[in-house]
């Protein structure tokens, strides 16, 4: 990781986003005027530990889920995929935990249709490490550490459905927008300088900390509302905040 600032030389409030990424995770550092800086980090505790420490950062939300289900969907993801229409795809359901803790994905499978007779795709069992990570940090973490999905964000920003995926040039360019309406200017280009970061996991990582801003202001809602609170044996509270 570059070397920064030490925390005391900012002393506003910081705001941290975390999308995985091809070496770990791409953190955005943002704050209340905009954009701050980004980082790569290998585990989500080194990146807490390097934003709280170079950026006196307070709230920290990523793009994987938080709070796994023992068997069945999540009604965070359920909601989320209506929310985001026609995009609703790209937020596919939470493994089940069995499935997560497997050693192969044919053993995934087996597990995740023991635990309530649905499969589980190729893409969802690839991150089951990133899961993991943040699973097993988040109860010893210095921050609140929030989930969030990047469409979901992107979507509260733009208040309407987004049809171009981010991939695309128009989709790109429609969230590198909506992010600089926030006051987020996000540095084109800057991926260059972050080790395995693709351009959109720095945008999705933007949109993190944006929400990420917003629970610090009191401002984000969440899926489902505090009153449908889902947990489960973890006893974390599972919710996608925006």
């Amino acid at each position: 990781m570059p070397d920064h600032q030490d925390a005391t030389e900012h002393p506003g409030p910081t705001y941290l986003g975390l999308d995985a990424c091809k070496t770990g995770w791409v953190v955005a550092v943002i704050d209340d005027s905009g954009w701050v800086d980004a980082f790569v980090a290998p585990a989500i505790a080194t990146a807490e530990s390097h934003g709280v420490a170079a950026f006196g950062a307070g709230h920290l939300v990523v793009d994987i889920p938080i709070g796994i289900p023992d068997a069945g969907p999540r009604s965070a993801d359920q909601i989320a995929r209506r929310f985001i229409s026609p995009r609703g795809s790209s937020a596919f359901p939470t493994p089940v935990r069995p499935a997560l803790i497997a050693p192969t994905y044919e053993a995934a499978r087996v597990a995740s249709l023991a635990a309530f007779g649905k499969s589980l795709s190729k893409q969802a069992y690839a991150i089951a490490d990133r899961i993991l990570d943040v699973d097993g940090h988040v109860a010893s973490a210095t921050i609140p550490i929030l989930e969030r999905h990047p469409e979901v964000s992107f979507r509260a920003m733009a208040g309407e459905g987004i049809v171009y995926p981010k991939k695309a040039f128009a989709g790109a360019s429609l969230r590198l927008a909506l992010l600089a309406a926030e006051g987020i200017d996000v540095p084109v280009g800057i991926e260059r300088s972050l080790p395995g970061a693709a351009w959109d996991d720095v945008l999705d990582a933007a949109a993190m900390a944006w929400t990420a801003r917003r629970v610090a202001r009191g401002e984000a809602d969440r899926f489902p509302a505090e009153i449908d609170s889902e947990r489960f044996s973890d006893g974390i509270d599972s919710a996608i905040w925006l």
